[in-house]
């Protein structure tokens, strides 16, 4: 039992030692997009065009991803700021399911195809789903 528990616990801590060169590239990727993204970047960005705006929402929410606490903080002030609220849903959305910058980790733990097809199913999802989202509230 012990050598069992022995093997698993060296299987974990070299599959862990193979993606921690990753995960800080990941890490230091994500901060330094962060940083140098300009405050009014967003503006920029969005039309208000309820039908285009959920597609730059998820594109960015994509490229910029981070957790659902810090999602909640920006949608608020992107709202304050005039940005759709559509927009905003999509943008939050896709900030917490789809990952550009950790694809190749994600692809290495757990398999290219499935990273791939994962992160694919979840910005087709955020687009749509904010659609739905802003259409059941009536906000259009």
């Amino acid at each position: 039992m012990f050598k069992k528990l022995k093997e698993s616990i060296i299987k974990s801590a070299n599959t862990f030692g193979n993606i921690l060169p990753i995960l800080i590239g990941v890490l230091l990727l994500v901060s330094f997009v962060i940083v140098v993204t300009p405050s009014n970047f967003f503006l920029n960005i969005f039309t208000n065009n309820p039908f285009i705006d959920p597609f730059l929402g998820a594109i960015s929410g994509s490229i910029l991803i981070g957790n659902p606490i810090l999602s909640y903080i920006l949608g608020g002030e992107f709202i304050k700021r005039g940005i759709s609220k559509v927009a905003v849903i999509s943008f939050m959305i896709s900030w917490v399911t789809v990952g550009i910058a950790q694809l190749p980790m994600e692809s290495l733990v757990l398999g290219k195809k499935f990273a791939i097809i994962r992160n694919a199913v979840s910005f087709l999802l955020s687009i749509i789903i904010s659609i739905l989202i802003y259409l059941t509230l009536g906000l259009f």
